[in-house]
């Protein structure tokens, strides 16, 4: 008998990373406390009331219960495109919008709008793995530039452009990034940017941590002010964080009309339309809910600086960047692998990281905490914890 075979693309790529490390939390057996589990990068407080009413009133509508527009509801892609628009000083409406099923589902359709099988993307090395997977899965190869922690994991212009010669049709850049947290500064973008036009090749922009940069930030850049920058720029985001409801998924393209019109083609075959009842919930959550979004910005940024003193306070621990969302952290058991130190973090401390290993080459004595699922309280007990590793 001849067993049929499963697609070897798909068959190749390892299990999902999150539930991985989750299991080794089993063998913790709490005598530290509560598990502070830092893998996930999920809101560590919840979504407000008013969004959670409203999320139930459209739950409830049977309006909401039918197939929606591909694109989105017309309500949040309004509103949407206002808010970016204000952000970045840049004159869009709906068409610029796509609503998606989460930022994943939106770096999928963008891929797939861009590049086919056999053709290439160029990320950074670390990367987010769900990116990395995502390419190799459609068939499309990756080409990496490597990031130093000396200089911060920030991308060199000149490694990026020297990278491109491959004839990778597109850059993915994550900022502020996942997993290191750096956050890259406009006029690097701007650089960026206009390495992708010369090479005719499109940057793809992830900015799902932008709602956390620190209070009173300049705009993160000024791209969308460029003339043309709809011929190759394509930028998304996920209302998961700033909203808190990753369970909901949503998630936004802001690009060309033509491109949305590429990207709903996809759209149509991934999932018809993205879930209806929160696209009604936020887009009048967008408008309301500004102030609270900025007060849970500024919680943020006091769980940054609670990580920052208790890595200070961890001798042979180094913290190699921070900022947003994530810290890139490099262990001192030398050349122990991070995925033993993270089983053991998990199992003897009870804090679950993410290996560095999983988010690229050479990353092996590094860890990914994502910092603002705990409060500054439990951010404070780190100290004590990893003290038990040795």
């Amino acid at each position: 008998m001849t067993h049929a075979r499963l697609n070897p693309l798909i068959a190749g790529q390892s299990p999902p990373p999150v539930p991985a490390v989750q299991a080794w939390a089993r063998a913790y057996d709490g005598r530290h406390g509560p598990l502070l589990d830092l893998s996930q990068a999920v809101p560590g407080y919840p979504p407000h009331p008013d969004l959670l009413a409203w999320l139930g009133e459209a739950a409830a509508d049977r309006a909401f219960a039918g197939y929606g527009p591909i694109e989105g509801e017309a309500a949040l892609r309004q509103a949407y495109a206002a808010h970016v628009g204000a952000l970045y000083g840049a004159a869009l409406d709906a068409s610029n919008i796509q609503i998606t099923s989460g930022c994943n589902q939106a770096f999928f359709a963008a891929a797939m709008a861009i590049a086919g099988a056999g053709e290439r993307i160029l990320m950074t090395n670390p990367c987010y793995f769900n990116h990395e997977t995502t390419l190799a899965m459609l068939g499309i190869g990756i080409d990496y530039v490597d990031l130093d922690p000396a200089s911060g994991f920030l991308p060199d212009p000149d490694m990026v452009e020297a990278a491109f010669a491959q004839g990778a049709k597109a850059l993915a850049l994550v900022t502020p990034n996942n997993p290191t947290g750096a956050v890259y500064p406009p006029d690097l973008l701007r650089r960026l940017f206009d390495i992708c036009r010369e090479k005719g090749a499109w940057l793809i922009l992830d900015e799902t941590y932008r709602d956390f940069l620190p209070p009173g930030s300049e705009p993160p850049h000024g791209l969308m002010s460029v003339a043309g920058w709809e011929d190759n720029l394509v930028q998304l985001y996920s209302f998961s964080k700033s909203f808190c409801i990753p369970g909901h998924r949503l998630g936004a393209v802001t690009a060309s009309p033509a491109m949305v019109g590429e990207i709903a083609k996809i759209m149509d075959n991934l999932q018809i339309c993205a879930p209806r009842p929160p696209q009604a919930a936020v887009a009048r959550g967008l408008p309301a809910l500004a102030e609270w979004r900025e007060t849970n910005r500024h919680e943020i940024m006091a769980r940054t600086q609670a990580l920052r003193a208790a890595m200070a306070a961890l001798p042979g621990w180094q913290l190699q960047s921070l900022g947003a969302y994530f810290a890139f952290v490099r262990h001192p058991f030398g050349e122990t692998p991070s995925r033993v130190v993270a089983e053991r973090m998990a199992g003897e401390a009870g804090v679950l990281v993410i290996p560095g290993e999983f988010f690229g080459r050479r990353q092996e004595g590094s860890l990914r905490f994502a910092f603002a699922n705990a409060d500054s309280a439990a951010i404070r007990t780190l100290p004590e914890r990893l003290a038990v590793l040795g």
